[in-house]
C-alpha cells in the first residue's frame, strides 16, 4: 500500500480525515450527542417522532447547565475557547470516560491555540534501554511504539507473532496498518472486530499529541479500508493500558495472551508485551514461537 504525501494535519471532515481544532471539537461533540437518547438521561422523549435519534442541543445544555446559544456556538465552531467547567460539565452529561474527557479538553486546547495537555510525540528511535527491555522478555513476544503505534523495536519473537509484519519495510511498520491492511490479521486476531475498534480509539487519542503522523496514517487507513474509515468516524476514545488478546497462530495454534503496555515518562514511547504463566500451555506454545526465530534479527530503526 503506497503511502500518502501529507505533510500536515488533513482538514477533511467526515471522509476520515484529521480536521482543525475548532471543528474537530464541534464534531466530536455532535457525534456524542447523537449516542445519548432522553431516555438514557431520564428525560421524555415527547410525542411525535424525532428528527435525531439522539440529544437535542437544547437538552444537553440543559444538563450541562449552559445556555443553548452557548452550546450551540461551541458545536457551531464559533466559540473556540470554552472554559473546563463547562467542559467538564458537558463531559458528565455525555457520560464520557476518563480517556475520552480528557480527549475533549485536549480538543479545546488544540481549537484555542494552547499547548495540549498530552505531551507531544519524540521521533526519537527506542532507547537502548527498552531494546534492552525487549531482550529480557523473551520469549514473551514484545515491542517499542510511538503514540501511533509505528514498530520502533521489537524482538524476533514479537515478529513471529504477527506473520508477515517482518516483511514490511521497516518505517512501513505499524500495529494499526499492520490489523487493517495485511491480510494475515483478519486470521490471527480470533477476535479482529475488538482489536480494530480498540486500534482506532487508541489512534483518536493521538489526534491531538501527534497530528501529522496520525493524518497520514487515518488519510492512509481511510481511502484503503471502509472498515477504519467507519470506526474512525464514530470517536471512540481510550488509552490501551493492558488486556487479553486471542490468537489463531499459523505455526503455534490457538491461544490467549495476556498484555502489558507500558509507558515512557515524557517521550512518547510505549512497550507493548505479550506474555503467558510459566507451566501453561500458552507458554509452552511461546517457547516453540522462540525457537522458530533463529534467522529473524531484531527490529530497530
Amino acid at each position: 500500500m503506497p503511502f500518502l504525501g501529507v505533510t500536515q494535519p488533513l482538514r477533511v471532515g467526515s471522509a476520515g480525515g484529521t480536521l482543525d481544532g475548532v471543528n474537530a471539537m464541534a464534531e466530536f461533540l455532535r457525534v456524542r450527542r447523537g449516542r445519548i437518547g432522553p431516555a438514557d438521561v431520564g428525560l421524555p422523549t415527547g410525542p411525535g417522532t424525532r428528527r435525531t435519534s439522539g440529544l437535542r442541543r437544547e437538552e444537553l445544555a440543559a444538563l450541562a447547565g449552559v445556555s443553548v446559544d452557548y452550546y450551540t456556538r461551541i458545536e457551531q465552531g464559533r466559540e473556540t475557547s470554552p472554559s473546563d467547567s463547562v467542559l467538564d460539565a458537558l463531559a458528565r452529561a455525555l457520560w464520557l470516560t476518563d480517556d475520552e474527557h480528557a480527549h475533549l479538553l485536549a480538543l479545546a486546547d488544540r481549537a484555542a491555540g494552547r499547548t495540549p495537555r498530552r505531551r507531544p510525540v519524540d521521533p526519537r528511535p527506542a532507547r537502548p534501554g527498552l531494546r534492552l527491555l525487549l531482550e529480557s522478555v523473551r520469549p514473551s513476544p514484545a515491542y517499542v511504539l510511538n503514540e501511533v503505534n509505528d514498530v520502533l523495536a521489537a524482538n524476533p519473537e514479537g515478529l513471529a507473532l504477527l506473520p508477515g509484519l517482518g516483511d514490511w519495510p521497516p518505517g512501513h511498520r505499524n500495529t494499526i496498518r499492520y490489523t487493517f491492511l495485511h491480510p494475515a490479521a483478519r486470521t490471527l486476531f480470533a477476535d479482529w472486530d475488538r482489536v480494530a475498534r480498540n486500534s482506532v480509539a487508541h489512534l483518536h487519542t493521538a489526534e491531538l499529541t501527534a497530528p501529522g503522523p496520525t493524518a497520514v496514517l487515518v488519510a492512509e487507513l481511510s481511502v484503503a479500508s471502509g472498515e477504519f474509515a467507519a470506526l474512525w468516524r464514530q470517536h471512540e476514545v481510550w488509552v490501551k493500558r493492558g488486556g487479553q488478546t486471542a490468537f489463531r497462530h499459523p505455526v503455534i495454534g490457538s491461544l490467549t495472551l495476556a498484555n502489558e503496555v507500558l509507558s515512557t515518562a515524557g517521550d512518547g514511547q510505549r512497550t507493548l508485551v505479550y506474555q503467558a504463566a510459566p507451566g501453561t500451555a500458552e507458554h509452552d506454545a511461546l517457547v516453540l514461537l522462540a525457537m522458530t526465530t533463529e534467522d529473524i534479527p531484531f527490529l530497530t530503526e
